[in-house]
């Protein structure tokens, strides 16, 4: 009787690559018995209730045994218990040898009680009399099926160790990963308590030369105004008294911005930008070319602006004679540009040269000055940027508006 038989009932330690579900593979057996006989009867027993495919291979000794297994690996063996020169139990071992999941069945004419068991107990799967060769066929599919079935618990206890494997060493690397984020937030927590330390130490000094510089300042002040009414109206009196106002106006500045408030103290009405420009200009000894223009502002407070500007850019340029100062009239507002031919602001420090404690060539020594002068230009509603002098340099651009009809009413 020949029937299609699936690979995936046999045992896997056969056939090297396993072939696809459904597909007809003969099962192999391997019958070592000496009796010519009982071998047809066995085959006979198989071919009728198996409900497969199958070749026996049939061998009478251990070097025949031994060489069918090396040569043609079965699924099963059938095996005599006691043969002429050998037995059952060594052909066991050895085929249990050369593969621990072959299922192997003694077949025997008569075995006592107590052999039985200990054949079992040795391992072997099965034991079949044969006088009952009628069970034989169930006791071979029983014994395929529980190979099988220990041969796919084996193949998912492998694939459970490599997982855990696996799961072990992203389990180590995370750890890894989590030491290492440890390390460098510890490392940052150090930075940001050095940084905030040091911007502590930055607020405490400056607040406390604000304090020390104030009180010489409104003595210096007070001095000024007495000897500018003493001497009657002198003009020199009167731009040392300017000065030492724009001085203690600044140190209030310092002050205010070291406790993190802003620019204060802004007191509005028309003023004559251009007035403002040529009296800074003169005050550093910088062309203004500045036409007089009418806005809305605190003469204060914008000459502390350009005057700050002016300096930086002589500073960084190296001399009066490299900085200028322009007024330009646009609809609706004053464009005021302060023109250096120093070394320039790259790009990259651009968006930060206004930030407060920005400390750099470009922004000032104090790393306030410019923070001070974008605080009033925005409290004038206008803009403050930097931009590019052709040819080298840089060029602050202050854009203030210019006052309407409705505005010219209202400070009328």
């Amino acid at each position: 009787m020949s029937l299609p038989v699936s690979a995936a009932n046999l045992p896997a330690a056969d056939l090297g690559a396993a072939p696809a579900p459904g597909t007809a593979v003969p099962l192999r057996i391997l019958h070592l018995e000496d009796s010519e006989l009982d071998h047809e009867l066995v085959s006979m027993a198989l071919e009728g209730d198996l409900g497969r495919d199958l070749t026996i291979q049939r061998v009478e000794d251990e070097e025949g045994f031994l060489t069918a297994l090396r040569e043609s690996p079965p699924h099963i063996v059938l095996s005599d218990f006691a043969l002429p020169g050998y037995d059952g139990l060594s052909a066991f071992h050895a085929a249990h040898q050369l593969e621990p999941n072959l299922p192997f069945i003694i077949v025997t004419g008569a075995m006592g009680e107590e052999v039985a068991v200990d054949t079992l107990r040795q391992g072997v799967t099965d034991y079949i009399l044969k006088a009952r060769l009628e069970r034989l066929a169930p006791a071979v599919n029983r014994a395929l099926a529980e190979a099988d079935a220990r041969l796919s618990r084996e193949r998912a206890e492998q694939e459970v160790r490599a997982l855990n494997a696996s799961l072990q060493l992203r389990l180590e690397e995370v750890e890894r990963l989590r030491g290492t984020t440890e390390r460098q937030n510890q490392r940052l927590e150090v930075q940001a308590r050095q940084l905030e330390e040091a911007l502590n130490l930055q607020k405490t000094f400056l607040a406390e030369t604000s304090h020390e510089l104030r009180t010489p300042l409104t003595a210096l002040l007070g001095y000024l105004r007495r000897a500018e009414r003493e001497a009657g109206g002198s003009q020199v009196l009167q731009d040392a008294q300017r000065v030492a106002e724009n001085m203690t106006r600044l140190v209030n500045d310092l002050l205010q911005l070291s406790r993190g408030e802003l620019v204060q103290s802004i007191e509005m009405h028309f003023v004559n930008l251009g007035n403002v420009l040529r009296q800074v200009g003169r005050d550093y000894g910088v062309e203004a070319d500045a036409a007089d223009c009418e806005i809305v502002g605190d003469p204060g407070r914008l000459t502390q602006v350009f005057a700050n500007l002016v300096s930086n850019g002589i500073r960084v340029s190296g001399g009066p004679d490299k900085v200028q100062l322009v007024l330009n009239l646009r609809p609706g507002e004053a464009e005021v540009l302060v023109v250096d031919h120093g070394p320039g602001v790259p790009d990259d420090i651009k968006p930060r040269i206004f930030d407060k404690f920005y400390r750099g060539k470009e922004a000032g020594s104090a790393g306030l000055g410019l923070t001070i002068a974008q605080q009033v230009v925005t409290a004038h509603a206008g803009a403050i940027d930097v931009l590019d002098t052709p040819g080298g340099g840089a060029t602050f651009r202050v854009r203030l508006p210019l006052p309407d009809d409705e505005g010219d009413e209202d400070f009328a």
